[in-house]
């Protein structure tokens, strides 16, 4: 029988998928449930030692002959500290020393209890990763425990392979054993190398014989997929094919939001996933997707972080994205595939969207503005780059924007929006226009501050008077502090800003001047900045975004 801790099985059960066949074990209460179960585990063999600073070399040891990885495992307190040097000495011949250490909860931590010390990070640079698992509660806190695992028996095989240090908080009572079984956990596995072909096509052929096969590609860097168009046509014809403005350059626009919106059909889902780039701005497609329990998500990039977006991960293929995607094209085209069911359904969702998305005439609103704009500069006959802002910019950007657009997504932040278009358009012999809410705006004035600033730079400055995007939140509009203190309300205009700044600066208050004034921005020569502010209405904008996506449902087809 098992101990009933159920962040330590999970342990338990990973360090046997991942090749652990050998572990140091030392006396202690807090850790003899980690310790009972590596006993009674049928593939791994224990070995005692009493002194921590000599079982830490006793593993070593066991690596250096054994090529795999060792785990030494002590009790809480000082008990970890003394295996610093035997950690240290791993670190730099590069073995795999599997550091597990129990530990008080996280609760009495400080609290004057015997034997608690900060544990988790204790053991500094010399490790490649170190966590502290949780005791888990619910599916959410399962789940991130079996990631932490995965995340930290994968790290100890990068960089050429170090140690690891696992840090388990542990709850009495200490000594009950009565799980039968060890419960069978999800391995996350990773294809490492600069080009893993071995895992490219592995990944290839899953795709092929996947019924519902998806590709999502997230923010990532555009040059990527300059000239894959013929292959991304190919892929998108087949399977299905998903990405934001924030990643493949002047793709098709593809409203996967739209289609997701109210919908709970399962012949939506994906059986089998391939994940690339990064951030999304999409939550509709993060919830929908991790409502799979059954999704088989495989991710590709040249980084083998582990970023299990979706809840689904099953490994990492580190490779050249463009490399697979063309590979993959290839594939397709060799054996002559034709379009899937699951394409079909969703080629007839996007094509009713994307038809309903151009004949969408929003009234005089923030996205009035992003859809003029829009239109307009795809008829202009000079290079451009657009920066969107966080909030609602970008996600207007989603919707409207046909061309690649640039977001400071990597954390959502609104701090540094101005700031980032600025630094572009000093550097950029094109056009760099900025479209931001108030509220980026003002908490990034100061990048108009700037002696370089040059008249390539225009910016969109769209003033509902705070942070409209928290009218869209449930149960907010009950809170009394939500106008002030949520949504910052205000009254600021930046008129006075552009005059101290050196600004060109004209305002919008209606459909027709605000019209008039992105004509202006789009064509009129000048050898300093320009800025539109255009003055729209809080719940307006709301009301004419709710609106958009109520028409736009796959549920009202």
């Amino acid at each position: 029988m098992y101990s009933n801790k159920e962040n330590v099985n999970i342990l338990t059960d990973l360090l046997v998928k991942y090749g652990v066949h050998y572990a140091v074990v030392c006396p202690g209460s807090r850790n003899s449930p980690i310790v009972h179960n590596l006993q009674v585990c049928p593939s791994v063999t224990c070995y005692p030692c009493t002194d921590e600073r000599s079982a830490g070399f006793y593993a070593l040891g066991m690596c250096q002959y054994t090529n795999e990885p060792v785990v030494v495992c002590v009790t809480s307190g000082t008990a970890l500290l003394d295996l610093s040097p035997s950690v240290a000495e791993a670190y730099y011949q590069h073995q795999r020393l599997i550091v597990l250490s129990a530990d008080r909860p996280e609760q009495w931590i400080n609290q004057l209890d015997g034997q608690t010390i900060r544990q988790e990070g204790a053991l500094g640079n010399f490790v490649l990763k170190t966590v502290s698992l949780p005791e888990p509660h619910d599916e959410e806190t399962y789940w991130y425990c079996n990631r932490l695992v995965n995340e930290s028996l994968l790290a100890s095989s990068h960089y050429g392979g170090g140690p690891v240090h696992i840090n388990v908080p542990i709850t009495e009572p200490l000594y009950e054993y009565t799980v039968s079984q060890l419960p069978e956990e999800r391995l996350i596995r990773s294809f490492q190398g600069s080009i893993s072909i071995e895992g490219r096509d592995f990944i290839i052929h899953q795709f092929m014989k996947a019924k519902r096969p998806m590709i999502v590609i997230g923010q990532d860097d555009p040059f990527i997929y300059k000239g894959l168009e013929k292959s991304l046509q190919i892929i998108s014809r087949y399977g299905v094919l998903l990405n934001e403005r924030l990643s493949i350059p002047d793709y098709d626009i593809v409203h996967f939001d739209e289609v997701l919106s109210g919908n709970t059909d399962e012949r939506y889902q994906p059986d089998f996933l391939i994940f690339m780039g990064y951030t999304l701005v999409s939550k509709r497609l993060k919830v929908f997707l991790r409502k799979n329990p059954d999704l088989e998500t495989w991710r590709v990039s040249m980084d083998d972080t582990v970023y299990d977006t979706f809840k689904s991960l099953k490994g990492i293929v580190q490779t050249d994205s463009a490399d697979f995607l063309e590979h993959l094209a290839t594939e397709i085209e060799k054996t002559k595939k034709k379009s899937l069911p699951f394409h079909e359904i969703w080629r007839e969702a996007l094509d009713i969207v994307e038809k309903r998305t151009a004949d969408y005439e929003p009234e005089y609103s923030e996205m009035a503005v992003v859809k003029y704009f829009e239109e307009q500069v795809e008829d202009v006959d000079y290079d451009y780059q657009v920066q969107y802002g966080n909030s609602s910019a970008v996600r207007l950007a989603n919707i409207l924007a046909w061309h690649h657009a640039w977001c400071n997504r990597g954390v959502n932040g609104i701090d540094g929006s101005l700031s980032t278009a600025a630094g572009m358009s000093i550097i950029c012999k094109e056009m760099v226009f900025c479209i931001l809410g108030d509220l980026s705006f003002f908490y990034d004035a100061n990048a108009l501050w700037n002696q370089n600033l040059r008249g390539n730079f225009r910016i969109i400055l769209m003033n509902n008077g705070g942070g409209a995007i928290f009218n869209q939140f449930d149960g907010l509009h009950n809170s009394p502090a939500r106008e002030k203190l949520v949504r910052a309300d205000h009254h600021t205009t930046a008129q006075g800003l552009c005059t101290q700044n050196d600004i060109g600066y004209f305002q919008a208050h209606s459909m027709e001047d605000m019209q008039m004034g992105i004509i202006q921005l789009l064509t009129r020569k000048t050898n300093r900045p320009m800025l539109l502010e255009v003055f729209t209405d809080s719940e307006t904008d709301t009301k004419v975004y709710e609106d958009y996506f109520k028409r736009q449902s796959v549920e009202g087809q």
